[in-house]
């Protein structure tokens, strides 16, 4: 093995929260040798994120490292003083981060943010800096590589912003890149190209990486050993395949399983829906983005939307929820026209119909409390105050699992992202609505967290009649909790079905695409598709 590149022992972190610090880290031991990719797996709150960022030798703001030592190429990163440390950061050690969207200044060209490191930090030409980008953009198999950073963030998708920002982590051929969460958010074709093109930059670069997961299947295709975390602990590790193959702990294997459980069958439902789209179609500007779209969703149900980024999927969901007007078509509620500007909405019917983001970095106001994210709904539709307003609120916390005495006074800041995609779903359900739109609702949780958040929406559609619109590109969800699918590819629905018929073969080919694109728990599984992908090249 290489020399030793990053060197972390006894290292424990506490957090402060209310009038106590309370421990994230205890004694976490990491080795990481020059050009080698570790894993670090966990559920939501292991400490995996914390982790990483002690990698640089930073804290979030409200955390301390209160004991043990990181020493990153011979430099004792504790005692570093600040200015150094700056240094390091973005030149030796850098970091792609979960939430591309929100890590990008929006109102800067992508190539101005990717060479700011490179020229004002570490000194090379400005024409340098800018080959060098070009030629990452080029490995990184961004489209049209030498004009692409003239875009701003918001003009790129989901998969080749997140392509971007590993770039800009590069830009400066870094030592050391912490991955966090770099593929949560984006749907399994596209996953996957991002993956081959992190793989081959890294080995490109022959740069060192934590690449920081909680699906196992693709941190299985990165990672040569990986780390087990629960609870800020160390579980245990092991090399890649004799982990997957024989894991030592009931944690890990529990890790392991697939998430196995399936809605209970619902009997035929004759009722008119509660929503249609009849014959929709949408622009942006003068693109077309939705054609003909003809939907229903029957109350108590759930129609997942399943497709790429920028099958329109999420357009979709901005059509129904009132933020895009349709050029054609109209939309029926409870057989009734609903107006398609939400502006012009009733309260009663805004009511009705609430959203749950794919980001909740963006979505939740970071300076508010969790007692006034949460109550603001429930005081605006409900017309709660006081000491009922108080009680709703807790019961709230208390169906997404989280405690009210631990969290009432606490900011987004201060929980996972497992835990804000939750707060996110209890804000929705603070309107008591008939319809929620779940716009990638389980994306950015671990599989222990993603399987009680379906059973919890199941429990409450069983007991409340609630319907969803779930939007995701996880097959594992769909396969869960979805009564009905459809299949979204270049604004138009190319297959439908329930989900017993659905995922029988013969499929359509588009359908057989994304069936194939999703992560197996198989360390060749990525060689795998990109072979096969390149047999189906070949002229017969």
């Amino acid at each position: 093995m290489s020399k030793g590149l990053l060197k972390i022992r006894n290292l424990h972190i506490e957090g402060w929260y209310g009038e106590r610090w309370q421990p994230l880290l205890h004694a976490i031991d990491l080795d990481l040798a020059r050009g080698e990719v570790l894993g670090v797996i966990g559920e939501s709150g292991a400490g995996k994120s914390t982790l990483g960022l002690a990698a640089m030798g930073y804290t979030r703001d409200g955390c301390r490292i209160s004991q043990g030592s990181i020493e990153f190429d011979g430099i004792d990163l504790r005692r570093c003083p600040p200015q150094a440390l700056r240094k390091l950061r973005g030149r030796r050690i850098a970091y792609v981060a979960q939430s591309a969207a929100s890590a990008f200044n929006p109102a800067e060209r992508l190539i101005e943010q990717h060479i700011e490191c490179a020229v004002h930090n570490s000194g090379v030409p400005r024409d340098q800096a800018l080959s060098e980008a070009h030629e990452l953009y080029r490995v990184l198999k961004l489209p049209e590589p030498q004009s692409i950073g003239r875009r701003y963030p918001h003009q790129l998708s989901g998969g080749q912003l997140q392509r971007a920002m590993t770039a800009m982590a590069m830009a400066c051929r870094p030592d050391l890149i912490i991955f966090d969460e770099p593929t949560t958010a984006l749907d399994v074709t596209t996953q996957v190209e991002v993956l081959v093109a992190i793989r081959d930059a890294v080995a490109h670069l022959g740069t060192a990486a934590l690449y920081i997961s909680h699906d196992l299947a693709v941190v299985a295709q990165m990672a040569m050993r990986i780390m087990v975390l629960k609870d800020g602990k160390l579980v245990e590790q092991a090399e890649t395949r004799q982990m997957l193959s024989a894991p030592q702990q009931d944690y890990t294997r529990s890790l392991w399983a697939v998430r196995n459980f399936h809605s209970l069958e619902k009997p035929e439902n004759i009722e008119q829906p509660l929503l249609a789209l009849d014959n929709i179609s949408a622009y942006y500007g003068s693109l077309p983005v939705l054609k003909n779209i003809s939907l229903q969703l029957k109350p108590g149900r759930t129609l997942a939307l399943i497709g790429e980024s920028g099958s329109g999927k999420s357009t979709t969901a901005r059509v129904i929820s009132g933020l895009l007007l349709p050029a054609k078509g109209r939309l029926l509620y409870q057989g009734t026209p609903l107006t398609a500007d939400f502006r012009m909405r009733t309260r009663e019917q805004l009511r009705q119909i609430q959203m749950v983001y794919q980001m909740p970095d963006t979505a939740l106001n970071p300076k508010q409390r969790i007692r006034d994210i949460l109550g603001r709904p429930a005081a605006f539709y409900l017309g709660l105050g006081g000491k009922a307003l108080h009680e709703r609120v807790c019961d709230l916390l208390r169906m997404i699992d989280l405690e009210p005495g631990d969290y009432l006074q606490r900011k987004p800041a201060q929980l996972s992202g497992g835990q804000k995609q939750r707060l996110c779903i209890a804000r929705a359900l603070a309107a008591e609505p008939a319809l929620m739109i779940c716009d990638e609702v389980t994306s950015a949780l671990d599989q222990l967290v993603a399987e009680d958040i379906l059973r919890l929406l199941e429990k409450l559609q069983r007991e409340l009649n609630l319907s969803y619109l779930l939007i995701t590109h996880d097959m594992a969800t769909v396969r869960a909790i979805a009564d009905e699918i459809a299949v979204m590819q270049h604004g138009k629905v190319v297959d439908q079905g329930t989900r017993e018929t659905l995922f029988k073969p013969p499929h359509p080919p588009y359908t057989a695409k994304l069936l194939a694109a999703e992560p197996q728990m198989n360390p060749d599984w990525l060689n795998t598709v990109l072979a096969e992908r390149e047999t189906d090249l070949l002229p017969s």
